[in-house]
């Protein structure tokens, strides 16, 4: 089991900041491909910090993993959707949890990275 400093030191600091992070994982076939999706809770403090200018750090935020399959076909263009499948999906209270569902799932912290440096459609 991973322990919270298998984390990349950027990785840990987004999910506290409330930035969602994704791993490309293996699907079911060649013409599909597979993502998981973490996003970390918001409340009403990072509204309020966000209405401030700033954005708040909470190391005890839940979080929310899905894992999606698409069509590779259908990925870099509007219709993602079409044919996408909601393979599974989890709530974790916090950064343990989160660790223990992706334990779990076979997927390893050291894969995720920020959405814009995945192929995730999203």
């Amino acid at each position: 089991m991973k322990h919270r400093s298998d984390w990349p030191a950027d990785k840990l600091t987004a999910l506290r900041l409330g930035r969602r992070l994704v791993a490309e994982v293996p699907a079911s076939s060649p013409e599909r491909c597979a993502f998981v999706d973490v996003r970390p809770g918001q409340d009403g403090r990072d509204a309020r910090a966000r209405d401030e200018g700033w954005v708040r750090s909470d190391a005890g935020r839940p979080f929310r993993l899905e894992h999606w399959e698409y069509d590779r076909s259908r990925v870099d263009g509007f219709d993602h959707d079409i044919g996408a499948a909601l393979i599974r999906s989890a709530d974790a209270a916090d950064e343990a949890g989160l660790l223990a569902v992706l334990g779990e799932w076979g997927v390893g912290p050291s894969l995720f990275v920020h959405p814009w440096d995945s192929g995730d459609p999203k």
